[in-house]
């Protein structure tokens, strides 16, 4: 009888989420050194900024303005990350006192004073079917 319970409340979270309003989040990305790498996007809730986002896309780097679609985001307060992994490693290289090494952005242009913005500096509003988050690199 548990077992069919565990099972009852996995298909109610299942159909809840399925209906729960999603959009996409068309990230455009400018200031991009073209040619070098992939452009790695995160799309993060307020509980994993800076850390494991959830919604995440890349694609090559290119030259001039990019612009990346990540698909069924829910609703709601969202940051966007990006940085262009240059070397291909899927990490942000950092040098030995912590200060990036490959250029990186957040949505809203949030830049931080000693270390990264805070999520309220960054966080945009997404509830179209599709929301457009701009994001610079530095």
């Amino acid at each position: 009888m548990t077992r069919f319970i565990q099972l009852f409340t996995g298909v109610l979270l299942l159909a809840a989420a399925a209906g729960a309003p999603a959009a996409t989040v068309e990230v455009r990305v400018t200031a991009v050194e073209g040619g070098k790498g992939m452009l790695r996007v995160a799309v993060c809730d307020r509980e994993r900024f800076l850390k494991q986002c959830i919604y995440t896309a890349s694609a090559p780097a290119r030259e001039g303005e990019n612009v990346i679609a990540v698909p069924n985001v829910p609703k709601g307060g969202w940051a966007v990350l990006v940085y262009q992994d240059e070397n291909g490693n899927a990490e942000l290289d950092r040098n030995f006192i912590g200060i990036p090494k490959e250029n990186y952005g957040f949505s809203r242009d949030a830049r931080g004073k000693f270390g990264p913005p805070g999520f309220e500096d960054a966080v945009i509003e997404v509830r179209d079917e599709v929301t457009v988050a701009s994001v610079r690199l530095h």
